[in-house]
């Protein structure tokens, strides 16, 4: 049985299609203004790669913020389902997940069958998101690449004092003006946000092991920073760990298709 998993965020679309217990496909693009054009696109690509036709799928559940605009899609599910049933499917000791969109983080924990036990997440503030990176990298004149490396360089990281965007924004360039090293300043900016999203995590009596997801997860500044925030070695996916939210929707796409017989 062939299943496709869309997750729709803030700023990525990603797809993910499986057949039986093997992922077949994955795609990863920047979103589109229209959600259902993200999703279609995103799609197309993800069944491209698969060498199949979009008839061969035999359910599809979506997720992510344009959830509700995946045309194709028979189920929808939230975020924090897809991401701990993604997650459990690559490790199943994981308890804990850890995920940075682009608007939003979450902190999942989960039971030795993977079911959610509580979980928390911030979407009032850009500051313990994918989006704060972009916008502190702009500020710097870097890409997120570039800062992942300069931060592992670090040897002495600076202290942000502000959380909120604008404020930090206006403190990383009062810290270049001042002649401190980037790698400084970048590993600042990682550990500043690594802290933020780990008080979620030790707000919902995180367990071990621990999963991080999202595209954030790429970063081995932010892996980094945010282990040593957590007190803990976190796990390493198998899979990009980006596409996480869309595996778990089509993890969940199989089990709905396997019961609807």
């Amino acid at each position: 049985m062939i299943v496709a998993g869309v997750d729709i965020g803030s700023l990525t679309a990603k797809a993910v299609i499986m057949e039986d217990d093997t992922i077949l496909a994955a795609h990863v693009m920047r979103v589109r203004p229209d959600p259902e054009e993200s999703a279609r696109d995103v799609m197309d690509q993800a069944l491209s790669k698969a060498g199949i036709a979009n008839d061969r799928i035999a359910y599809c559940i979506g997720t992510g913020y344009g959830r509700n605009h995946i045309p194709f899609a028979q189920a929808v599910e939230s975020e924090i389902a897809c991401h701990a049933r993604g997650a459990h499917w690559h490790h199943k000791g994981i308890r804990t997940v850890v995920d940075i969109g682009g608007q939003d983080a979450k902190a999942i924990r989960l039971d030795e069958t993977g079911t959610i036990q509580r979980y928390a997440y911030n979407d009032k503030c850009a500051s313990g998101t994918g989006r704060f990176l972009e916008i502190m990298g702009a500020a710097l004149g870097l890409d997120l690449e570039t800062m992942g490396e300069l931060s592992l360089a670090s040897r002495s990281p600076a202290t942000l004092s502000n959380q909120c965007v604008v404020f930090a924004e206006t403190e990383i360039v009062s810290l270049v003006n001042d002649g401190r090293e980037l790698s400084d300043i970048v590993s600042g900016l990682h550990k500043a946000m690594a802290h933020r999203v780990a008080s979620l995590a030790k707000g919902i009596q995180m367990e071990p092991d621990v999963a991080f997801t999202g595209g954030v997860a790429k970063n081995p500044g932010m892996f980094k920073a945010l282990e040593d925030a957590l007190g803990v070695s976190i796990v390493r996916l198998d899979a990009d760990p980006q596409i996480n939210g869309a595996l778990g929707a089509a993890i969940l796409a199989r089990q709905a298709a396997s019961q609807a017989g």
